[in-house]
């Protein structure tokens, strides 16, 4: 595992703890459908199934991580979330589906800045 995917892993670990300290219920994690990409996290927030996006940054290397959502990749989720209740058989839920972005910074020194963003695509 090079630097790049460990970073990720340990955003993906922050992330997922934080959701479900919120009260949301972890499905899957890196869940992939072949050619079609991979979802970092699938999770469910009451009836609504919650296709969760995670992106971590170093504090001044890119972008910010919130900006990481453009209209291409809110499309590819939105496809990736029908591939994942067509493969678990689930029927569409209820609450129907949300796309959720949670970026990460991790500054020089101190804790990680996490933020969640509900419904961003």
């Amino acid at each position: 595992m090079n630097a790049t995917q460990a970073l990720g892993r340990y955003g993906e670990e922050l992330a997922a703890r934080r959701l479900t300290e919120t009260g949301l219920h972890i499905l899957a994690r890196n869940w992939r459908s072949g050619r079609a990409g991979e979802i970092d996290i699938v999770a469910r927030d009451g009836d609504t199934l919650v296709i969760c996006e995670v992106k971590t940054r170093r504090i001044g290397a890119f972008e910010h991580p919130m900006a990481a959502v453009t209209p291409d990749k809110a499309a590819r989720l939105r496809h990736l979330a029908s591939c994942w209740l067509d493969h678990t058989g689930t029927p569409p839920p209820p609450g129907g589906v949300r796309i959720d972005l949670v970026g990460i910074v991790l500054p020089r020194r101190g804790a990680p800045v996490l933020t969640h963003a509900q419904g961003v695509a």
